[in-house]
């Protein structure tokens, strides 16, 4: 039996960002379009280069993204929404329009983005594609063909990735004023997928791997499977090619049995969150096709336990001895790992170093798996050496703190519960803040501009004091609420200049964290994250914000100055935990940590303290049998986090992009007095959750996007305002953006606050009136 050795797909944005800096050049005016497909068909090269290197026996391609995958699939089908076809001709300024909006007013041309959601249950983002009642389709782009012939030009066997005619269309929404659900389109889309395999044919392809990660969802079989088999009788029809059906994030459950009985050559299945699937897909996956094996856990930077892995591929090829071939993969792309561990040699300790397994280092573990099958003692020395640091981490006495762990199992009942019941704790505190109706306030950070990076690489390499790194950081933080205070907002915030990451900043003063010096991982767009890693137990060993929260409000004496947490969710969603114990136990040691930074906040005057929660909703399982205990225990942490404090103190939270509904039990569970929540680009989604689920407390639905560099009009956010206030009364109901500020100038931020404040003032006299 033959073993073929490759990846679902490698990270786009390059070892040093490379990737980031062209598309943020072009975005710029400094990087041509022509300096831009340069540099990026460089990048691909050197990716495919370095998978090579290591012996993989077929590359993907088709997997690099200038912004987002789900984009490109779109732009390539012909679905751009007609306010973007006047941006230009050429395409890539509307393709970025879509991607992040637009708005050039010398030319006349004022955009928003599409609406971004997270991408199943991970960090990253993805555009989500509206198709409207009279959706036309036509092959617009041949990146993924024009992406195969390169590599075959550099010698490579390629695989080309496409995402799939059915996921493209489920993770579709229907375009404001259209009535039809997108999958209704499937058929009109089918001859665009014929036409652009047909091509990928015609250039030598012989496998696609065709991306259909919906089937890890609980789907109608009803709507679903004959959606499917529909798509895939279709594209059958293309001679000459073998479609590799990929799922992953989790198991296909219900779907396998239909799913393996599609017109396709080969099924992936994502054996490291969905392992519970491989007894049934040995039974159900007919003979004559392959399996692909994902064995290498895409999603997390621990060394995969290679002898345990080894043994599962072998269990796989003992039951398919005559069948099609095996392949060993990686359970999902690599996307969500970093680049490589190489230059975290001489940062992280040897310990440490050996414990970790980014992208480059799972292209290698891959290919050791199917060379122990064909080769053993080819790679025993590879083999042993990983036994040791499996062996290693489990028997290290750095993971376990007794005292963490029992603190935690000794808590009671009312370590969750606040002194008094919300419509106690509002009156209190609205005597104590005695704020305006519709109070104004920012979810957090402001612009990290240059000086302020430029300050902070200063410090670390000790051109700059400490002392002196302090005072550049108060001097920010001083002039950043003085505009607050200028501009009228009501609540202010200290800005977060101190701060790298709402995640990295907190971890790097708790204990059981360590630190990357290069280990980004794309979020949306360009934006990257450097996820901190959780090895151990959590504890807290001094106060983490106290000093810097007693200095913002000196600066405001007459505002509250709100004290600026990320919540034990957030912080262990955004970081690679890890995973020698529930997730639960580990997010209750966060809590704890967090709870007694709530605690001490108040003690120091503080009277608003933010606590963000903006990954709750990406956390959520992705079938709903797992739902309740998720939630149960996510809320319950946050509890633990906040409820430390006295009535009179505000607690806020702050929550991204998400389908609001599946968790608006929970959020109203979270016994928080004050939410603010994302709202500008789902089209007002959150108004049908709060017809449908009610919400007490106090509101704060995002006016404009921050993640688009245009600047919302008065009248733009105003009409947004009215449409809350017939659903939220009006002593609830807050103003603020949808998100931090941290990644925009300057000038577009004090444009847009202060176009944020008129509303709130002009709605005050409207309803005063």
């Amino acid at each position: 039996m033959s073993i073929k050795s490759t990846i679902l797909g490698f990270p786009r944005m390059g070892s040093d960002r490379q990737l980031k800096k062209l598309v943020e050049g072009f975005w710029s005016g400094k990087v041509t379009e022509q300096e831009l497909a340069d540099g990026s068909k460089q990048l691909r090269a050197d990716h495919w280069a370095l998978q090579a290197s290591y012996g993989l026996t077929e590359l993907p391609v088709g997997d690099f993204s200038y912004y987002d995958h789900v984009l490109d699939a779109a732009f390539a089908a012909g679905i751009i929404p007609e306010r973007y076809q006047q941006v230009d001709n050429s395409g890539t300024q509307a393709y970025f329009a879509m991607g992040r909006g637009l708005q050039n007013k010398a030319i006349g041309i004022d955009v928003p983005s599409l609406e971004m959601k997270k991408w199943f249950d991970t960090n990253y983002h993805y555009m989500v594609p509206e198709v409207a009642d009279d959706q036309t389709f036509s092959l617009h782009s041949t990146k993924v063909v024009d992406e195969f012939k390169e590599a075959q030009a550099l010698g490579y066997t390629a695989r080309p990735v496409v995402l799939g005619p059915v996921s493209l269309l489920a993770l579709s929404k229907t375009a404001k004023g259209s009535s039809t659900k997108p999958l209704e389109h499937l058929a009109k889309l089918l001859p665009v997928y014929v036409e652009l395999f047909g091509l990928l044919a015609a250039a030598g392809a012989e496998w696609v791997q065709v991306d259909e990660p919906v089937l890890s969802l609980d789907l109608d079989a009803a709507v679903y499977q004959p959606a499917f088999a529909q798509a895939y009788t279709e594209l059958a029809q293309v001679a000459g090619l073998k479609y590799l059906l990929t799922s992953y994030f989790g198991r296909l459950g219900d779907n396998l049995s239909w799913a393996a009985a599609l017109p396709v050559h080969g099924i992936h299945l994502d054996l490291v969150r969905g392992s519970a699937d491989l007894d049934d897909a040995l039974e159900l996956i007919p003979t004559d096709k392959v399996i692909s094996a994902g064995l290498i856990n895409g999603r997390n930077i621990w060394k995969a336990n290679l002898d345990k892995q080894l043994a599962t591929l072998v269990k796989i090829i003992g039951a398919r001895q005559s069948a099609a071939p095996v392949w060993v993969n990686s359970s999902c792309s690599l996307l969500h790992s970093p680049h490589s561990l190489k230059p975290e040699a001489g940062h992280l300790d040897q310990e440490t170093l050996g414990w970790l397994s980014f992208a480059e280092e799972k292209v290698e573990e891959v290919a050791i798996l199917a060379a122990a099958i064909t080769d053993r003692d080819s790679v025993t020395e590879q083999l042993q050496r990983n036994a040791a640091n499996v062996l290693s981490r489990q028997q290290s006495e750095r993971i376990t703190r007794p005292a963490v762990q029992q603190r935690l199992a000794a808590l009671d009942e009312s370590s969750y519960t606040r002194q008094a019941a919300f419509n106690v704790r509002q009156a209190v505190q609205r005597e104590t803040l005695k704020l305006p109706l519709f109070p104004t306030t920012t979810i957090g950070s402001f612009p990290q501009t240059a000086e302020v990076r430029k300050a902070r690489a200063q410090f670390r390499k000790g051109a700059l004091s400490q002392e002196e790194y302090l005072q550049f950081l108060d001097a920010e933080t001083r002039k950043c609420i003085e505009w607050q205070d200028e501009a009228g907002l009501d609540v202010l915030v200290h800005g977060e200049f101190e701060r790298t990451d709402m995640v990295e900043f907190f971890g790097e003063h708790l204990e059981g964290f360590v630190f990357t010096k290069r280990g980004w991982v794309q979020s949306y767009g360009s934006r990257c994250v450097k996820p901190p890693v959780i090895f151990g137990d959590v504890s807290r060993p001094n106060a983490m914000t106290v000093d810097v929260a007693k200095f913002a409000q000196s600066c405001s004496p007459n505002k509250p100055v709100k004290g600026m947490l990320t919540g034990p969710v957030t912080i262990l969603q955004w970081s690679f935990v890890r995973d020698d114990q529930p997730r639960s136990q580990t997010a209750g040691q966060i809590a704890l940590a967090i709870r007694d930074e709530v605690v001490d906040l108040e003690a120091a005057g503080i009277r608003v303290i933010q606590v963000d929660e903006p990954a709750i909703r990406e956390g959520l399982p992705l079938r709903k049998a797992d739902y309740e205990a998720y939630l149960k225990w996510s809320v319950d942490v946050f509890r633990l986090a906040t409820t430390g404090v006295r009535n009179e103190t505000q607690i806020h939270t702050h929550f991204c992009y998400s389908d609001f509904n599946e968790i608006f039990t929970a959020i109203k569970s979270l016994d928080a007095d004050v939410i603010t929540i994302e709202n500008s680009k789902s089209d007002l989604k959150l108004l049908g959750a709060l017809e449908v689920h009610g919400y007490a407390a106090e509101i704060g639905p995002g006016l404009y996007d921050i993640h688009s560099p245009r600047v919302p009009s008065v009248e733009e956010m105003a009409a947004r305002f009215a449409a809350l206030q017939k659903y939220i009364p009006a002593e609830n109901l807050w103003a603020n953006p949808d998100c931090g500020l941290k990644t925009r100038g300057w000038p577009e931020v004090k444009e847009s606050l202060t176009n944020l404040v008129a509303v709130a003032v002009a709605a005050r006299k409207a309803h005063a009136a």
